[in-house]
């Protein structure tokens, strides 16, 4: 596919690095020349140094011909004027990024009117993934698929997991919740656990579970299942912002830090029911007045790495129970990052990409078995994708048993008709049906290239 990104900072080079990874024709357009100097250097793409949201910089980008045009630039409004001139010069689809909380309450009809394919807003999908980890201190990270109907949770076997020294197939059976493990990380090594694979203590597991089976699953594997009491957020940006106003509405007791006084002035407006703190979220004295001993978590959403990074680990020493969340934009230390006792790790470029990598997908593949939903999880070396199963797939009215998938390949869930369930061997896949796989192959785009040819 021919596929235009306008804008290239942090979302829009992840976007780019992605999609020319996965042998898109891919060109990039931004006002700094240095920017695509030091992209052209390490991405294979073209480059167009000006506005997106002129017209003759986007023909020369090739709009005309373009499957998609995609705006992550600063400016909202820059975003919704580079997909509609884009729309009226032939673009055969358009994703814009808007963050503005205010435009996002009518997002609906800013859609419809541009004839929009697409509207991300990285902020709030982050403060949502917070907010759903939140609620299960246990877990690292929550996906949901099938409209809420199947979480693949992602949590640590600690030394009181029940699940640490056995087989998956005698620890999973004898579960009371419906649950399949679904992949592993040992050593910063990923593999997908079959029957015989034996889970052990510091191991990452990602698990295909029904959100409303989440608490009984941790119960019975000896995890934490309390629910947060008291939040702390440091960092009163447009995620915090987002997540504070969720929490809020969920009645939840919410504290925000933040130092720039006009931001935290517009938030006690904004937000009457959260604490609202202004100074520096790292003051130590700061923290521990405003109640950090008593909070049941952290969320550390600052605009520098570091101080998120610092921040998650103080609190860890303070209060050893404390669930903390630490959001990151830079990947370069990410193994170092992983080795850390810092909890959840929120990622929000990786986030929008792979929203962006699904809608994609799907428009590659619009008339099989396309695409419906895609995360990648466990530091985004593994895919989870949600299949719609159409009449001309290979693999319908087989067993699974009988199917010859790739390695690292596994079936994790199946929704017919608003039922969801975890397939066994004998269980087939029908047209219509949605069905969830995950798999260590980056790039499938349809159902069929699970199979073996």
């Amino acid at each position: 596919m021919k596929i235009i990104v306008v804008g290239i900072g942090k979302v829009g080079y992840t976007v780019a690095d992605q999609l020319s990874d996965e042998m898109h024709d891919v060109t990039i357009v931004d006002t700094n020349e240095k920017v695509l100097n030091a992209v052209l250097n390490n991405l294979d793409v073209i480059a167009v140094h000006g506005n997106g949201a002129s017209r003759t910089v986007l023909t020369e980008a090739g709009v005309e011909e373009s499957d998609l045009v995609i705006a992550l630039t600063g400016s909202d409004e820059i975003n919704l004027l580079c997909c509609l001139l884009a729309t009226k010069l032939g673009a055969n689809g358009t994703i814009a990024r808007v963050r503005n909380h205010e435009y996002y309450e009518d997002i609906r009809l800013i859609k419809d009117s541009l004839g929009l394919s697409m509207v991300i807003n990285p902020e709030k999908e982050a403060a949502e993934e917070i907010l759903r980890i939140l609620k299960y201190p246990s877990a690292k990270n929550i996906d949901t698929f099938a409209k809420g109907k199947i979480n693949i949770v992602s949590f640590t076997a600690t030394s009181n997991c029940t699940l640490c020294g056995k087989a998956v197939k005698d620890s999973f059976s004898g579960l009371k919740a419906r649950a399949l493990a679904c992949a592993v990380e040992r050593e910063n090594k990923i593999f997908i656990p079959f029957g015989d694979s034996v889970i052990e203590e510091n191991d990452i597991v990602a698990v295909l579970v029904a959100p409303d089976e989440i608490p009984i699953f941790f119960k019975e594997i000896g995890l934490p299942v309390n629910s947060v009491k008291k939040t702390m957020i440091i960092g009163g940006g447009k995620i915090g912002h987002y997540l504070a106003n969720e929490m809020c509405r969920l009645n939840m007791d919410t504290t925000i830090v933040e130092s720039n006084p006009k931001t935290a002035e517009e938030l006690s407006f904004l937000l009457p029911k959260a604490n609202i703190i202004c100074g520096d979220g790292t003051n130590r004295a700061l923290l521990m007045e405003e109640g950090l001993r008593d909070a049941s978590a952290i969320c550390c959403l600052t605009g520098f790495d570091e101080e998120n990074l610092i921040l998650s680990l103080f609190a860890k020493k303070v209060v050893p129970n404390i669930k903390t969340i630490a959001k990151i934009n830079r990947t370069a230390f990410n193994e170092v990052v992983r080795s850390l006792d810092i909890g959840s790790v929120i990622y929000p470029k990786f986030i929008t990409s792979s929203q962006i990598l699904q809608h994609v997908r799907a428009k590659k593949n619009n008339i099989g078995s396309n695409v419906e939903t895609l995360y990648k999880i466990i530091d985004n070396k593994v895919e989870a994708l949600e299949f719609h199963v159409g009449e001309e797939s290979d693999i319908v009215n087989t067993s699974l048993e009988d199917l010859v998938l790739h390695k690292n390949v596994i079936i994790g869930s199946i929704n017919r008709k608003g039922n969801v369930f975890i397939p066994r061997g004998k269980d087939t896949l029908q047209v219509g049906d949605s069905v969830v796989v995950v798999t260590t192959i980056r790039g499938l785009s349809d159902l069929d290239d699970i199979m073996k040819d």
